[in-house]
């Protein structure tokens, strides 16, 4: 189901882009092509570089998300947070493949994006809009993709000037960090070290 932009959403400079997933969080792969628009979770992924800002994420080669990718060439990475756990565990647990209105049931809500034609989730923390850079060897050998990074977002709430604000937030703005067996974890609190300590 499509609709408006998600609330709270604000832009991200791509020289801070990096920082969205610098902490671990699971995300949520969202692709389309063709008329056909999917949603998966994913624990492995990771900011690669700065300039331009590059992230890589596992994505099996038996989904349907790999098929859009490979077929549209972009895909998005979205940050869940607590208020998402049940909707993360279920896309990531159950296929497309297998049931087709997967979204409707479980009643994600997206968005187009700005940059690529791929949908963006409702009620993340955090939205990365990423292009393919095309590495045929790792994407059939590991699953693993190298997406550039066109554009950012975050709420505001959780994330402002450029870094992760989660003290004092609601707990439900929490990211998610999944661990297995249906168990997440949620970012703590933020520690401030000096290097003279």
């Amino acid at each position: 189901m499509t609709t408006q932009n998600p609330e709270h959403f604000t832009a991200v400079p791509l020289d801070k882009a990096y920082r969205l997933l610098n902490h671990g969080p699971t995300v949520l792969v969202s692709s389309a092509h063709n008329g056909i628009q999917n949603v998966m979770a994913a624990a492995w992924s990771m900011p690669l570089d700065f300039d331009p800002p590059k992230i890589t994420v596992v994505i099996d080669k038996a989904t349907l998300t790999r098929e859009l990718v490979e077929g549209s060439g972009v895909f998005a990475l979205n940050i869940p947070c607590r208020a998402m756990a049940a909707q993360t565990l279920a896309v990531g647990t159950e296929s497309a493949k297998l049931i087709p209105d997967k979204l409707i049931k479980h009643n994600v809500n997206t968005s187009s994006a700005s940059r690529i034609a791929a949908p963006l989730v409702h009620g993340c923390v955090g939205w990365l809009e990423c292009r393919v850079i095309p590495e045929p060897h790792n994407q059939k050998t590991y699953d693993l993709f190298i997406g550039e990074v066109v554009a950012a977002w975050a709420d505001e709430r959780v994330f402002n000037e450029g870094r992760w604000r989660f003290d004092g937030a609601p707990d439900e703005l929490r990211t998610l960090h999944y661990v297995a067996g249906g168990q997440f974890y949620l970012i703590g609190e933020s520690l401030l070290a000096s290097s003279s300590d």
